[in-house]
């Protein structure tokens, strides 16, 4: 593979649907081709973004094949490990590995919040069941826990789990968890609008929503970053804020594939319960998305 596990940008790539709400698999390659095309160095394979938890067992296994057969050993692919109990949680585990996945990005169960004790349980035996990498993701927010320090700490002798996707919307953490465990995890950004952020104050890459919409220039600031290049690096970063703020927001999903579907690169068809955008809200964002493509900042550079 051209890129190592939990470096560069690894965007959380959509699930594609038919007319008909059947998940369209050949549209789906076609999304993850696109990025790899365009240089991601990885791809989250259902995570939030790829309505995971709005998929059938069956269909989500099919996904994961659709990923390797579309772009399997040209980057590593993760997948969401985002079930409503511990044991399919494991079973999904051993299917994503059996299939091809390269690492796993695990979250707490579903619906229920948890202990700490029954965090850390949930984690041990989730990555008890595979010979993958682990990224535990922390998104308090959105899933109403949080993976703390103590939780940290007390799985450090798990060692598979390997990284941490933080998604909490502090920018400390990322200081605070690289001090407290230096290189024991990986920590890689997970919430757009913090992303250069969480690069700057060390971060190993960025699992990003937008870059389904405007690959290139996530590639760009990533790398920009990696040189050292900040004037570059807040030059991409502030044209693209406006958009990366959509990512902190509930109806992320919608607003991601809305984007995706105005650049040409899938559409913007969710599975209910999420509905597209509509009225004020996708005029809102449709201008967001048309005025970012319009000032897109590679094409300044090279004009001037």
């Amino acid at each position: 593979m051209a890129t190592k596990l939990w470096t560069g940008v690894y965007p959380a790539a959509t699930t594609q649907f038919t007319a008909d709400d059947k998940v369209d698999i050949e549209a789906t390659k076609q999304v993850f081709s696109a990025l790899v095309d365009d240089g991601v160095n990885g791809l989250i394979i259902l995570g939030t973004c790829g309505e995971n938890n709005s998929l059938l067992p069956e269909e989500k296994r099919a996904v994961l094949t659709a990923a390797v057969e579309a772009v399997g050993g040209k980057v590593p692919l993760v997948t969401g490990v985002s079930e409503l109990t511990t044991a399919r949680a494991i079973d999904y585990a051993r299917d994503a590995e059996a299939i091809g996945m390269d690492a796993l990005m695990v979250l707490p169960a579903m619906v229920y919040v948890p202990t700490p004790e029954e965090l850390q349980a949930h984690f041990r035996a989730v990555a008890a069941a595979t010979g993958l990498p682990v990224m535990l993701y922390n998104n308090p927010p959105a899933y109403r826990v949080e993976i703390d320090v103590a939780t940290l700490d007390a799985l450090q002798d798990v060692p598979n789990i390997v990284a941490v996707k933080e998604s909490a919307p502090d920018p400390r953490r990322f200081t605070d968890l690289i001090n407290r465990y230096g290189d024991r995890y990986q920590v890689m950004a997970g919430l757009d609008d913090v992303a250069l952020e969480g690069l700057m104050l060390g971060a190993s890459g960025w699992v990003s929503g937008l870059t389904s919409a405007f690959p290139r220039e996530s590639v760009a600031l990533v790398a920009a970053a990696d040189r050292g290049d900040w004037v570059e690096a807040r030059r991409i970063y502030r044209w693209f804020m406006p958009l990366l703020h959509l990512d902190a927001e509930h109806d992320l999903v919608q607003s991601i594939k809305l984007a995706e579907q105005i650049m040409g690169r899938g559409t913007e068809r969710v599975r209910m319960p999420r509905l597209p955008l509509a009225g004020a809200r996708r005029a809102e964002v449709t201008a967001m998305v048309e005025k970012a493509a319009a000032t897109r900042p590679l094409e300044v550079a090279a004009a001037a």
